[in-house]
């Protein structure tokens, strides 16, 4: 577990770090290093790269099953994500090198991600349900460590315009976790050593000629795009962003509507699941706003002085984790003794009341910044009362998931799961173009307002979504 615990943390260490700089990278002008985005521009790239490690996900499990194995996925994973960050570190005035090292973080991840986490839940015997929870609970851990410790150092690192030291930081931390992952390989007993259904030598030559052919149409299409003189990193974020909203539509379509002999129950259980759906996504585009609009108002508008302290803004994006870490076992033991007393539809409500009231207190901290910078407490009460929101919604989402999966669908469900996250991440970066009409205070309360009304109708039809999910209530007890 030590080995699976330590490539994980180094992997989240890498990531979170690239994710408490990119933004403000990208929105610094040449002059400063920086790519010279617009901060509306930065927002929309933030966020389509978030979706897309998400979405990744998908394919990265499959080519586990199908190819690699999950051991070996992880690995390459790995080594592809790392020399992503190397890429992006190297100190060249070109935008090349960044997307590029972009793309290779994208592809890393999805073969690491949803692997190492399939890994974990291998290294237990099947009905050894104490220790394998306990194993995740060691395994999140290792997530929100990386977490917190990653924008400190590497924003650090990043400070006067040396951003790629910052890219560095997070090579290194890559390198750090494949050296574990590997020096640590005899203590994994052959987990996912070998895929689980190996494609045949037909299947392979078919998988290749087809990973070929969309490789080769979508240069094509982005040729013909660019032959145009149309084609600009704000347009391209917008069409990912359309692709990305179409996924879940033809899946949900594909589930609802095709030959799969799905019974009645689990039919109006899926469409249960659909309004769960979109209110994660809601939640999703307002909550990973932290590595974009949050992050340059921590730049633009605050006092970055923390008990007397000077920080710097990728700092703040430390503060997320550091509530998770103190308040899951909080929320884990108010969930068992809670039962089904509380239902889900009622959790995610209060997770979009949450998150919608983190942006209303943005609001006023908009207003306020506008005669001068305010204090960064403000910024430390947003991200707790977003905690309180994720811890409600997260791990519910991931069981509720599980448990309205038709037969049929009950391995692939958690990909659909992490689908919303994508949908959430791709339109919260679009949001950013509500500033050409609306004021800073107004955009973080249009959002806000988006979310707690959604919340309130999941409130108002709870007793109808608990009957279509098959949910029983307990009496309270006396």
């Amino acid at each position: 577990m030590a080995t699976l615990f330590g490539t994980e943390m180094w992997e989240r260490f890498s990531w979170y770090g690239l994710r408490a700089i990119l933004a403000t990278f990208m929105a610094a002008s040449p002059a400063h290093a920086g790519l010279g985005l617009s901060q509306e521009t930065s927002q929309a790239v933030v966020g389509v790269y978030g979706a897309l490690i998400y979405l990744v996900a998908l394919p990265g499990g499959w080519i586990a099953d199908r190819i690699l194995g999950a051991r070996r996925s992880v690995f390459w994973g790995g080594f592809v994500i790392m020399l992503g960050h190397i890429s992006m570190a190297i100190p060249v005035t070109s935008s090349l090198f960044v997307w590029l090292g972009l793309l290779l973080i994208i592809a890393g991840t999805g073969l690491l991600k949803p692997n190492i986490s399939v890994m974990v839940g291998r290294l237990y015997p099947e009905e050894d349900d104490g220790r394998r929870d306990a194993g995740f609970s060691l395994f999140y851990l290792g997530i929100n460590l990386g977490a917190f410790f990653a924008p400190l150092v590497v924003g650090w690192l990043a400070e006067g315009d040396r951003w790629h030291l910052g890219f560095s930081a997070a090579a290194v931390g890559m390198a750090l976790g494949l050296v574990q992952y590997v020096l640590g390989g005899r203590s994994l007993r052959g987990v996912g050593e070998w895929p689980g259904l190996r494609l045949t030598p037909r299947e392979r030559r078919r998988f290749g000629r087809l990973v070929a052919l969309g490789v080769v149409l979508t240069l094509v299409v982005l040729g013909a795009w660019a032959a145009t003189g149309t084609l600009t990193v704000d347009r391209f974020t917008v069409a990912l962003t359309l692709v990305i909203l179409i996924v879940p539509v033809a899946y949900f379509g594909y589930i609802m509507f095709g030959s799969h002999d799905l019974t009645e129950d689990e039919r109006i259980r899926m469409k249960a699941y659909i309004w769960l759906f979109v209110a994660a996504a809601i939640f999703w585009m307002i909550y990973d706003l932290a590595p974009s609009k949050l992050l340059f108002f921590a730049q633009d508008h605050t006092d970055l002085s923390l008990f007397g302290i000077r920080i710097n803004q990728a700092t703040t994006q430390s503060f997320n984790p550091l509530f998770i870490m103190i308040f899951v076992p909080v929320f884990a033991a108010l969930w068992v003794r809670l039962g089904t007393r509380v239902s889900t539809p009622q959790k995610f409500g209060f997770a979009l009341v949450m998150v919608g009231l983190s942006f209303v207190v943005m609001a006023v901290a908009a207003g306020l910044a506008g005669a001068g910078r305010v204090s960064v407490w403000w910024l430390v009460l947003v991200y707790l009362v977003q905690v309180f929101g994720e811890l409600s919604l997260s791990p519910v989402g991931l069981s509720v998931t599980t448990k309205l999966a038709p037969e049929a669908f009950k391995g692939q469900m958690l990909g659909i799961w992490f689908i919303a996250v994508s949908v959430g991440d791709a339109v919260g970066g679009q949001t950013g173009r509500l500033g050409r009409v609306l004021s800073e205070p107004m955009y973080y309360l249009v959002l806000a307002a988006m979310a707690i009304v959604a919340g309130l109708a999941l409130f108002l039809f709870t007793r109808s979504l608990r009957v279509m999910m098959a949910e029983h209530h307990e009496p309270a007890m006396r």
